[in-house]
């Protein structure tokens, strides 16, 4: 379905473009070369991300990959209790336990935890979970995770995830799935909102996330060259990480030390070694921004953080690696994409006295909705899919909000990247699980699978969080 629509969305555009370029002979020699190549890169987009595939699991895959020691690193830091319990209830429910799990409280001020350390630790012993719990002063997330690697030298993948992380129950099940081929040396997973019915500001990042999950990213992992893991879901084998700690640990840009984009730097020492994909089965829940304020401040972090890794990856990256062209060409989009807005916008109403066709203002919302239907392809248990459906019906707030207000954050997180401060929690935790919003109560996550055919019934883990909302299935 999302093809034809993106097929059909395409030959509209063509077919206007055409008769505009015809109707306007001075129009024709302006941007036909800028017009031409985003459409190339769209068609390419396209089609990588349809190629994208699952691993199957055979007998022969589950023998090779159970008898991997896999340990989970979790960093804390000012997080919410509620958040931070159902983070580790969720590692005791996985069809594939992790061998340990790694909790380091890097010298949070809102308080010790005492009560989930206590909890957790009993818990992990019934289940047979080798885990550790320190406390140490505050150095920054990657110093926390490195406590966590230094007393795991048994390990032969990591899994980073966030204090706020909550991992559907096959989570480590499938994000070990593409270790069975040996080049493959990172996976990222599929990061959904925990809080997703919090407010619309919620559901349109949550939307437009996971889009960018399952458009941009799934493309890369068409040809093993994902180049940002996501924070709250990622897997490593453990020498990607521990041949590259004392560089992890010492990044600095300009003579200042990184202190965010840990997992894009992560990624970049697994694409030097190999082939980084998307598994998109391996699902994990987040708490995503409530508030205006919080979201700036974690946008801004991501672009800095990009700007950085872009700046390595032209310096350290081989240019025969996929990755490298794929980075170029993202590049190349961002640029022709702000010529194309200006001239539209500013160039041919003031010099020319012309403004943009109406029509043209509408291809980019088909395209948009088209690329959306990837939202719905993931199934909650713990929601209708009429309300996935509204969600996906904010398309048009998400691309205006892409357009105006994310397109100056993104500038302006590039011209200000020296800025490498973290900028956020530094008050306590931003989001909480309990009376968080008042709007809706707090989502209890369940498992979403990303496929056309999920059935809730077979879901051992579907009746719990229906319950507690007394939205048993009929």
């Amino acid at each position: 379905m999302g093809i034809l629509v993106l097929l059909l969305a395409a030959a509209w555009a063509t077919h206007h473009a055409t008769v505009a370029l015809d109707a306007d002979a001075e129009a024709a020699s302006r941007l036909k070369v800028v017009w031409i190549s985003l459409f190339l890169v769209f068609l390419l987009q396209t089609f990588m991300y349809h190629l994208e595939r699952t691993p199957r699991l055979t007998d022969r895959v589950a023998r090779q990959l159970s008898a991997l020691h896999v340990s989970v690193l979790m960093p804390v830091y000012n997080e919410d209790p509620g958040y931070l319990k159902l983070g580790l209830e969720s590692f005791l429910r996985q069809t594939r336990l992790p061998n340990s799990v790694h909790i380091v409280d890097d010298g949070s001020t809102s308080g010790d935890y005492a009560d989930v350390k206590a909890w957790w630790e009993r818990e992990a012993r019934h289940a047979g979970i080798a885990t550790t719990w320190r406390r140490v002063p505050n150095g920054g997330k990657r110093h926390a995770q490195a406590h966590g690697v230094r007393v795991s030298p048994e390990a032969d993948i990591y899994i980073t995830c966030d204090s706020d992380s909550c991992f559907a129950p096959q989570a480590i099940e499938q994000v070990l799935l593409p270790f069975a081929r040996p080049r493959v040396q990172s996976v990222a997973g599929i990061v959904i909102a925990t809080n997703n019915r919090a407010n619309w500001l919620v559901r349109v990042t949550d939307l437009w996330f996971v889009v960018c999950q399952l458009v941009d990213r799934s493309g890369q992992s068409a040809v093993g060259a994902v180049m940002v893991n996501s924070g709250p879901l990622a897997a490593y084998r453990a020498n990607v990480i521990r041949d590259n700690l004392d560089s992890y640990l010492n990044e600095t840009f300009m003579g200042r030390t990184v202190m965010f984009s840990d997992d894009s730097l992560l990624t970049l020492y697994a694409q030097q070694r190999g082939l980084t994909v998307q598994q998109p089965q391996a699902i994990c829940f987040t708490a995503m921004p409530e508030k205006w304020s919080h979201f700036t401040r974690m946008y801004l972090r991501w672009m800095r953080g990009s700007t950085i890794r872009s700046v390595w990856r032209m310096r350290y990256l081989s240019p025969a690696r996929p990755a490298y062209w794929l980075h170029a060409v993202r590049w190349l989009q961002m640029v022709l994409t702000q010529m194309v807005v200006l001239w539209l916008l500013v160039v041919e109403p003031v010099a020319y006295g012309k403004m943009p066709p109406n029509s043209m203002l509408i291809i980019p919302f088909l395209i948009g909705y088209a690329q959306g239907l990837r939202y719905l392809g993931i199934i909650r248990s713990d929601e209708r899919i009429r309300s996935r459906a509204l969600t996906w019906l904010t398309m048009p707030l998400a691309i205006v909000l892409a357009w105006t207000v994310l397109r100056f954050l993104r500038w302006y997180g590039i011209f200000t990247c020296a800025r490498t401060g973290w900028g956020t929690r530094q008050n306590g935790a931003e989001v909480t699980l309990d009376g968080g919003s008042p709007s809706s109560p707090a989502p209890q996550p369940a498992p979403p699978q990303y496929v056309p055919t999920y059935d809730p019934w077979n879901d051992p883990w579907n009746e719990s969080p229906l319950a507690a909302q007394g939205e048993e299935p009929k």
